[in-house]
């Protein structure tokens, strides 16, 4: 066999250039116990978490590769629930910057977020129309609720009442009871998408906002609270009032299949306030007290409202009628009936409207116990502006208080470069030119300019050449930061720039057909003594067709041009003869490169190809398919045949060009990368996306063997198909509104794994003992047992307390989705040996979790299997014993009182249901409820 050649990895180093992505939304966090300071914002898959007031980056929170599209701050001020593209949450602590807990439930792309008042519990909304509730304490998911027809946009938990208001695209509100698990309500009065929700006025109000400029208000009454002591015969009157109510328009129509029974509350619309935008709503929230409100259209305009508590809606109305009976006195008429009441206008005031310096797209506010509003912007343009708002104000006035802009650029990078020292990256986008320090990340000078598309640093890296859209050169020194010249190049775009390999001058293509040829000269400075930098053009190639791209040969003998007709035409510097024409791309060749020997030339085109071609006499070796989009940048490794390319599929790709081979793909960007620079000594490569950040990528001294890289791509491959693939069902359940939160991924499948090889161990282990006790008893003495290597590194431990040891290590948040998977020949064993540690109380409360999940899906097969009964039997004793154990003891006051109820529960789960762990039990739907008694006995021994 011969030798493998081996080549060394590239891997991510850093993300820089980025100061928030306006995918996900900004989040006021409380870091060292002050609030409305720091602000934490998505960028890209990590969350940064920035001092507003310093303009410094404080915390990074690390994600892993997918882009984060929502942020949840807890109410405690300790955690941040963070959702993702791929529609797994991670709950990060604030404090060590580390994801403690990971939920893994959705199939797309996470939208809402929302902790109820105590942030025991966490709901998620998906693009997958699914709503699920987490519980973080016990981290694992309760439920899945069902019944979205569209993507879910909102979610808000009530805190007085254990229920969920959700919307979403397909124009409805849905109100659930968290205690059945079901909707109750729907609310389908909308014409169009709900954007937003928000609960004003003590949760007696639900704003709702839509695709129009109608802000919607609806009263909620709380039927429980209307009930009189003797209401039994008024049901069906309350009924037939409320029918009477829902006809008074079209906006408050409900569903006519609903009872009125088993309505907890009525929901009526009672007006709107029009917004000053036309366009949709973009965001809708209020402040945590529920005294502002505040949205956002697809503009560059905030609407801020203030809502009236009871009491001075009270004093107004007070107020109102005493003017009202003044004005009746100096008529000398009667008092008037109508003004009883304040007009919702009244009730919701405007504010003020805060312009920001570009679209909105999400905000943040808290106000301050001083009476001060301070409001975070996030804007399209990568920047954070914040605002304070004096509300005490007889005219309130929105007071930018700061602007963080200098981490990056506010459009898209369109060219990189490199210093000659490997230092210095230039980045150049359509309103700056940035030069970044590459060790420190740092931003060391910002210039204006136009809108760039090609750069290079001048020889001796004190000056640096931009080549812009509207055909002009800009020459800007660094050292001062100012534009030196500027000059009228070519009539149409400079689409590309390349230094002469003798680094006197350097050639131009551009739109008007023409490249030309420029060289440095030192002209006489007007304002000083000393000679300053200058341009001067020495000859143009006159062309056919537009140009593209331009590259010189290292021996800069040939130069090599690519024309809008799909061609790369090879001239000769010196005469500028025609000297080769390559074709052979359908569509335009947008980028390419000469190798450092002049051997080969790569191009890239937007028929998503790269050919590799001999510059001897213009053959092509190969053809690559190598994005799934158009290539957009290419560029050769210093003194290799190595070379990098940049798609629109996201990718960048490593290629080896003499053996044509794909050597490693780096990913990392979210959105099409549009250009990417390697440093001279080919250890650096940086790269520019339309997700707004730049990504430097270093050579490692890991080498990376290509039958391995392909082994591990096939995996990554078969992983991704094997989560795809449909969830597994449970035995007579249909598909109801209700489901269970998880969803299975490849950590389930081999957790479900590793509980099968713990359970065929500890079979093989008790077999062989058998046999032990066999042979000694044959032999008439002891004779050793050997030891399983798996046991004895564990410490010696026996064949069952290493499946238990395995059954600690799956996440809490895995556990149902992993038993799930297990086939049920394993099930008998799993139940023995629950029967054995909760008879000696290891681990009674993550055992009686898995046991009751076991039991709910595997109901009928255990209840018909002979075998069993006997470890039933035993189960109902040791676990009822065990968890009457786990009460809360004698002195803790309201947790006493609490350990009263639980007691009580648990006696009458006893006298309902005697038969559920015996194994007689038949109707398939009891024991949801019986696991919802065993799991508030489970929260008993929690709180202890």
């Amino acid at each position: 066999m011969g030798l493998t050649k081996q080549y060394l990895r590239y891997g991510p180093a850093a993300l820089f250039g980025l100061v928030a992505s306006a995918r996900g939304n900004a989040a006021f966090v409380a870091l060292r116990g002050e609030r409305g300071r720091c602000v934490a914002v998505p960028a890209c898959e990590h969350v940064f978490v920035w001092d507003t007031r310093k303009g410094e980056k404080v915390l990074i929170l690390k994600g892993l590769k997918q882009e984060v599209s929502c942020l949840c701050p807890s109410p405690d001020g300790l955690h941040l629930a963070v959702g993702y593209e791929d529609g797994s949450i991670r709950v990060f602590s604030l404090l060590s910057g580390e994801a403690n807990v990971t939920f893994n439930g959705h199939k797309a792309a996470v939208t809402a977020l929302k902790y109820d008042q105590l942030g025991g519990r966490l709901v998620s909304g998906s693009k997958d129309t699914d709503v699920i509730v987490w519980d973080v304490i016990n981290e694992s998911g309760l439920y899945r609720l069902k019944g979205h027809k569209d993507a879910v946009t909102q979610v808000l938990f009530l805190k007085e009442k254990n229920l969920l208001v959700t919307s979403g695209k397909d124009t409805l509100v849905k109100w659930w009871d968290l205690d059945t698990q079901h909707c109750f309500k729907t609310l389908v009065g909308h014409r169009t998408e709900v954007w937003g929700l928000a609960l004003v006025s003590e949760e007696k109000r639900l704003i709702t906002g839509t695709a129009d400029s109608e802000l919607r208000v609806w009263d909620i009454t709380y039927i429980q609270e209307v009930k009189d002591p003797d209401e039994p015969e008024s049901k069906k009157s309350k009924g037939s009032s409320l029918g009477a109510e829902d006809d008074t328009g079209e906006d408050e129509t409900l569903e006519l299949d609903e009872c009125p029974e088993e309505r907890l509350l009525k929901c009526s619309k009672v007006g709107s306030i029009m917004r000053e935008g036309r366009d949709r709503i973009v965001t809708l929230a209020t402040d945590r007290t529920g005294k502002i409100l505040a949205c956002h259209g697809t503009d560059a305009v905030l609407e801020v409202f203030s809502v009236l508590s009871e009491e001075e809606v009270q004093k107004k109305l007070e107020k109102k009628m005493k003017k009202a009976k003044q004005k009746a006195k100096q008529k000398s008429v009667e008092e008037p009936e109508g003004s009883g009441e304040l007009s919702l206008q009244e009730e919701i005031q405007r504010v003020t409207n805060i312009r920001a310096s570009a679209k909105i797209k999400s905000f943040d506010l808290i106000l301050s116990p001083k009476g001060e509003l301070k409001i975070v912007l996030l804007l399209q343009n990568n920047i954070i502006e914040s605002y304070n708002l004096n509300l005490s104000a007889q005219v309130p006035q929105a007071v930018r208080t700061s602007k963080i802009t200098i981490g990056g650029h506010r459009s898209d990078v369109r060219t990189l470069a490199f210093s000659s020292d490997n230092i210095a990256i230039l980045s150049a986008a359509a309103e700056s030119v940035k030069i970044w320090n590459r060790s420190t990340l740092q931003c060391i000078r910002t210039m204006e300019c136009e809108y760039a598309l090609c750069s290079l640093f001048v020889p001796g890296d004190r000056q640096v050449i931009i080549g812009t859209k509207t055909g002009k050169l800009q020459l800007y020194d660094l050292a001062s930061g100012s534009l030196m010249e500027t000059l009228a190049a070519h009539d149409g775009a400079v689409w590309s720039i390349a230094l002469s390999p003798d680094q006197r001058g350097f050639v131009t293509g551009g739109a008007d057909k023409c490249v030309k040829f420029w060289e440095f000269e030192l002209v006489k400075d007007e304002s000083s003594i000393q000679k300053r930098l200058s341009l001067k053009q020495v000859r143009i190639l006159q062309l056919d067709e537009d140009v593209l791209c331009v590259r010189y040969s290292p021996n800069q003998k040939l130069l090599a041009v690519s024309l809008l007709d799909c061609t790369v035409k090879i001239f000769y510097t010196d005469t500028l003869k025609f000297f080769l024409s390559l074709y052979g791309h359908k569509l335009l060749v947008l980028c390419m490169d000469i190798s450092y020997d002049g051997a080969l030339i790569a191009t890239g085109s937007a028929d998503r190809n790269v050919k590799i071609w001999g510059l001897d006499f213009g053959d092509c070796h190969r053809s690559l398919f190598a994005h799934d989009d158009s290539v957009m940048y290419l560029q050769f490794v210093a003194k290799s045949h190595l070379f990098f390319t940049a798609g629109k599929d996201n990718k960048i790709k490593q290629w080896d060009a003499d053996k044509f081979e794909h050597i490693q793909t780096l990913e990392g960007h979210h959105q099409e990368v549009w250009c990417l620079a390697l440093s001279p000594n080919g250890d650096y490569v940086v790269s520019a996306s339309h997700d707004k950040s730049l990504r430097l990528w270093e050579r490692t001294r890991e080498p990376l063997v290509l039958e391995e890289e392909r082994e591990m791509r096939r995996e990554a491959e078969y992983e991704e198909i094997v989560a795809k693939e449909e969830q597994p069902v449970v035995a007579g359940e249909t598909q109801g509104e209700m489901g269970l939160a998880g969803k299975k991924t490849i950590e389930t499948i081999k957790a479900a794994e590793r509980i099968m090889e713990a359970i065929e161990l500890y079979r093989e282990e008790m077999a062989k003992l058998k046999e032990h006790k066999a042979i000694c008893k044959a032999a008439g003495k002891e004779v050793p047992l050997p030891v399983n290597p798996i046991l004895h590194a564990y410490g010696n431990i026996t064949p069952s307390a290493y499946v238990l040891e395995v059954f600690k290590k799956v996440k809490s948040s895995e556990l149902e989705e992993s038993l799930l998977v297990l086939p049920f020949s394993y099930v008998p064993d799993l139940l023995r040996l629950f029967s054995e540690h909760i008879h000696l109380g290891s681990e009674v409360e993550l055992l009686c979790r898995a046991l009751l999940f076991l039991l709910k899906i595997h109901f009928g097969q255990i209840t018909s299997n002979h075998m069993l009964v006997t470890v039933i039997e035993n189960l109902k004793k040791t676990t009822i014993c065990r968890v009457s154990e786990a009460r809360v003891p004698e002195g803790k006051g309201e947790l006493r009182k609490l350990e009263d109820n639980q007691k009580k529960n648990k006696e009458r789960l006893l006298n309902e249901h005697p038969c559920l762990l015996c194994g007689t039990l038949t109707d398939a739907g009891e024991p949801q409820t019986v696991l919802q008694n065993v799991m508030l006995l489970r929260a008993l021994h929690t709180a202890e």
